[in-house]
């Protein structure tokens, strides 16, 4: 049996705009490459890695390379709104294709990691053949959170009120390395960019997997159908939290992957 993958040192990418991107490579270097982007205050090792991804993508043949998005991880983390918009993320992802000589890929992400599969596909397919997405809604979910008070909290340690905002805020202080400063700064820059729509799909084969649990899957079923070659998997007891380390939803992922190469 193919042995878990050790954690690489990270291999650093810069970004056009100089921002540093760190990226782990997994697996057989001539194997077929799956490139994976996490979610919102996660990184590629806590996603993807310490969750099991790497371990059932390298055993079905798959060489992963791993993203720490801007602000996040071992990754630069300014502290300016600017510095983060939906254009700037999927340059990264663009970057590290150009970095590692990569033509053709899987994409694989979650949240905010599938926010930007969805436009990096769209604008990118000739490079990105397909693509597993878990956790994406059809609007900017970040809008609804209170920016005032995250900052508050960050410089202060004023409490949140806001419930949505201080779940977020308690799920982003958890994590160790993470930086609220950044992550903040993220939230803003991100607020008014662009989102996934019917009229923006991408035209390659996509899974679409939420969580039964999560809020947004109304809205990810939707993108599904509106997508020429999409398919949806609901991801059975999960919210979207904790969606990732699901061993219902990697196996379909491992199995979408291997029926589309």
């Amino acid at each position: 049996m193919t042995p878990v993958p050790d954690v690489p040192e990270p291999r650093i990418v810069k970004s056009p705009d100089g921002t540093a991107i760190a990226t782990y490579d997994f697996g057989d270097p001539d194997a077929p490459v799956v490139l994976a982007v996490h979610g919102f205050a996660s990184s590629a090792l806590l996603n993807w890695h310490a969750s099991g991804w790497t371990r059932d993508l390298t055993r079905a043949g798959w060489r992963v390379v791993a993203i720490d998005q801007r602000g996040h991880g071992a990754s630069a983390k300014p502290h300016r709104p600017e510095c983060y918009s939906m254009e700037l993320l999927v340059a990264d992802v663009m970057a590290v294709l150009d970095g590692y000589l990569l033509d053709d890929v899987a994409y694989l992400g979650y949240s905010l990691g599938a926010r930007v599969g969805w436009h990096a596909a769209d604008r990118a397919p000739d490079r990105i053949s397909r693509a597993v997405l878990g956790g994406v809604p059809d609007a900017d979910p970040m809008l609804r959170l209170r920016v005032d008070q995250a900052r508050a909290f960050v410089e202060t340690g004023a409490p949140v009120e806001d419930r949505l905002t201080a779940t977020y805020v308690t799920m982003a202080s958890g994590v160790p390395g993470n930086d609220l400063g950044a992550l903040v700064a993220l939230i803003e820059g991100m607020r008014g960019t662009v989102s996934p729509t019917p009229e923006n799909a991408p035209t390659q084969p996509l899974l679409l997997a939420t969580g039964s649990e999560d809020g947004v899957l109304p809205a990810s079923r939707r993108l599904a159908t509106t997508a020429p070659r999409g398919e949806f998997l609901e991801i059975p007891g999960r919210h979207h939290f904790n969606a990732p380390t699901s061993g219902v939803f990697r196996q379909a992922a491992v199995a979408f992957l291997d029926r589309t190469r």
